[in-house]
């Protein structure tokens, strides 16, 4: 059997997509004095941590492992126990021989056409679980990366632990059976890679979220707590098709129920009022549509090396020299 392939970013990573939260806006680097005179050091401080981010992640990641105590380690390995026995049922379904998109949507909530669905997905008691470990490690003194650009409060995943027996097997035993049926167009049957995070939202830290797109084919959000007001996500139009009048839904988080919507969908998080939320946010990736076009830049996606599951490109099999770039040589 071949060695699986190794995952890869691309090279826009570093130029393309750099969020400038004073003007709401994503911008394009094309050189530090057009970045600094444009929007200023903060944006030159982004482009520095991303270039930074694989060492520093790798960093993290061994402190944490040697010195995090956790509070509740049963919530690291994912049990049946921990899911909603509607979502069992549903995954039940899309695993039988006579499953459809037609008998599955009876068992989701859909909203508009923009293919945007809510199923139950965790028990109340993991949900509780979850964010106290969550809570202990914030208070930690462990070193903390934030979970995107956009987001200063939250955890990634992957550093502390919960990649190889909570999220992949959630992806890939769980969640991929449903996306086959919701998305087959955007390789909901072949997502083989992701990248998972808890981001906070509370009053004096983030309140809300600019409009914007994920970096996935398939988005999971789901809502684990805690008690909150406002705070709805908003839906527009899908960035590939956009309309000339864009058509905004508004949708409200629902604890420990997920969204499943097109990572290329725009959305946004309103403010919250008052309170506390917690959100999981697993962005799905399938290597076999991606590897065609970044959806980042539109473009034949330009390969660098990265760690983990990367940006979930993969060398092409077909490619007899893999195009790498040396990151070096991007600055």
């Amino acid at each position: 059997m071949a060695a699986a392939r190794p995952f890869r970013a691309c090279s826009c990573f570093f130029s393309a997509n750099i969020f400038v939260r004073r003007c709401g806006l994503h911008v394009r680097y094309r050189h530090r004095e057009q970045l600094l005179s444009d929007y200023g050091t903060v944006t030159e401080e982004e482009v520095q941590r991303r270039k930074q981010l694989i060492h520093q992640s790798a960093e993290r990641k061994a402190i944490i492992a040697s010195r995090y105590k956790r509070k509740h380690p049963e919530v690291y390995v994912l049990q049946d126990s921990f899911l909603a026995p509607e979502f069992l049922e549903i995954v039940s379904y899309c695993t039988s021989p006579d499953a459809h998109l037609d008998g599955l949507l009876r068992y989701t909530e859909s909203f508009s056409d923009k293919r945007i669905y809510r199923l139950p997905v965790f028990t109340e008691e993991f949900c509780r679980a979850f964010v106290e470990e969550l809570e202990n490690f914030e208070q930690s003194d462990m070193p903390k990366g934030r979970p995107n650009s956009m987001n200063n409060y939250g955890v990634l995943l992957n550093e502390i632990g919960m990649d190889e027996n909570f999220i992949t097997p959630l992806r890939e035993k769980y969640l991929r059976p449903i996306t086959a049926l919701l998305y087959p167009d955007l390789g909901g049957a072949c997502l083989d890679s992701h990248k998972a995070f808890v981001v906070k939202y509370a009053l004096h830290e983030d309140l809300d979220l600019s409009s914007h797109y994920d970096n996935a084919e398939v988005t999971l959000n789901v809502s684990l707590g805690k008690d909150f007001t406002e705070g709805g996500l908003y839906f527009g139009d899908f960035r590939q098709d956009p309309s000339p009048v864009p058509s905004y839904i508004e949708v409200e988080h629902v604890g420990t129920q997920g969204l499943l919507h097109r990572g290329g969908q725009i959305h946004g998080a309103l403010p919250i009022a008052s309170g506390e939320r917690w959100n999981l946010i697993v962005w799905m990736r399938a290597s076999a549509i991606r590897n065609r076009l970044c959806p980042m830049c539109n473009q034949k996606p330009e390969l660098v090396e990265a760690e983990g599951f990367g940006d979930g490109f993969t060398e092409s099999a077909e490619d007899d020299v893999p195009e790498t770039v040396d990151l070096c040589s991007l600055w």
